[in-house]
């Protein structure tokens, strides 16, 4: 078998399993709004008879709250939320003047208690912790002390990304030891191609001949944003934390990129900032609109993948939650339909801005290490 031939199969395997994924995650997101359909809607049953039976018409059905729902959904949280009201409590690690706290997440019971523990009193406010003093209110000055380093919903999502990608990678490489200068096989086959896909559509045209250099940390950083964003749509356990819409996982990322860049930048790349080849009079504000580009540049990374991320969790979201803002399931086929349509275009999304962040990183290191011709 010649190699056009290999690469066609290897195309055809690669669409067959995106085939099926994309089937997956349909079924998944439909299954999702069905079964939180039938939760809300006996939640609001169960709520309307205790409403009538114990207070009284004057107090009324209890009302839908879209936003905060959404928030919720789309927000870091000391718990993992499983189905219905069934939830994962998470360890919280504080440090507090007192010295270290450790305790679980669940002694707050979904924030409806407080927790004492050896050095305080602990309260969840907006999935914040706060600590309570001695007449039982939230003490602000003691509060604003507290360090948080709890493993948080989105703490716990990023280990899994980072489980799945040692599962793939270490077995992959398994495979090469084993069947060496044979045809890539199973899952070779799959990430095989979008692994030179990285090297020679995003490193060597922007990066050069230099580019092996900066391999490990580009195909580092599109398969950790890829598998979080596709984690991220899925709406069961372990998927639908929001990691890649939180901006401060986005800030670190971006961070990483600005050291790189600037560590590797050669004499021509600081050259042009600082010395750049204008009139003198006009050498102060290009210094400065330079000097704001170095810091603009990764700035405008982090905010790209954070909002389009985010973005697109509240629109889904939003389409699910027509279903209660109108109280019928008329519009349910309607709701669903937008959210299947759009799970469709969140998960070209997902692997769009993983390869968007690659490839402005790989240009912006690109400009970095540029010979001057």
């Amino acid at each position: 078998m010649d190699c056009s031939h290999v690469f066609e199969f290897k195309v055809k395997r690669l669409i067959v399993v995106f085939t099926l994924f994309l089937a997956f995650l349909s079924v998944s997101s439909r299954v999702f709004a069905q079964g939180d359909t039938a939760v809300v809607s006996a939640d609001t049953a169960v709520t309307a008879a205790h409403v009538e039976g114990a207070h009284g018409a004057e107090h009324g059905e209890k009302k839908f709250e879209p936003t905060k729902v959404i928030m919720e959904h789309i927000a870091d949280s000391h718990m993992w939320h499983l189905w219905g009201h069934l939830s994962v409590p998470l360890p919280v690690i504080l440090y507090t003047p007192a010295g270290v706290e450790f305790f679980s997440s669940g002694n707050f019971h979904h924030g409806e208690h407080d927790y004492t523990g050896s050095k305080n009193t602990y309260r969840l406010v907006e999935d914040k912790i706060k600590i309570v003093g001695a007449d039982g209110q939230v003490d602000e000055a003691a509060s604003s002390k507290i360090l948080d380093f709890s493993i948080t919903k989105n703490v716990a999502a990023m280990f899994v990304a980072i489980a799945v990608i040692l599962i793939i990678f270490i077995s992959v490489a398994g495979a090469y030891k084993k069947r060496v200068g044979k045809a890539p096989k199973g899952l070779q086959s799959f990430v095989e191609p979008i692994i030179i896909f990285v090297r020679d559509d995003i490193a060597k045209p922007n990066i050069g001949h230099k580019h092996a250099k900066f391999m490990p940390y580009l195909l580092t950083v599109f398969f950790f944003i890829w598998i979080n964003n596709v984690l991220g749509l899925i709406p069961i356990f372990p998927g639908g934390a929001n990691v890649t819409g939180n901006i401060s996982l986005t800030f670190v990322l971006s961070l990483f990129t600005m050291i790189i860049v600037n560590i590797n930048g050669n004499k021509y790349y600081w050259k042009h900032i600082f010395l750049p080849n204008v009139p003198f009079w006009l050498w102060p504000l290009m210094v400065v609109v330079e000097v704001v580009g170095v810091i603009s540049k990764p700035f405008a990374l982090m905010v790209r993948l954070f909002a389009n991320i985010t973005a697109g969790h509240i629109i889904v979201l939003s389409l699910i939650s027509l279903i209660f803002i109108f109280k019928t399931l008329a519009i349910a086929p309607v709701s669903v339909a937008f959210v299947l349509f759009m799970d469709v275009l969140e998960l070209l999304v997902a692997f769009l801005q993983a390869f968007i962040f690659t490839l402005l990183t790989a240009l912006f290191i690109g400009m970095a290490v540029e010979e001057h011709h």
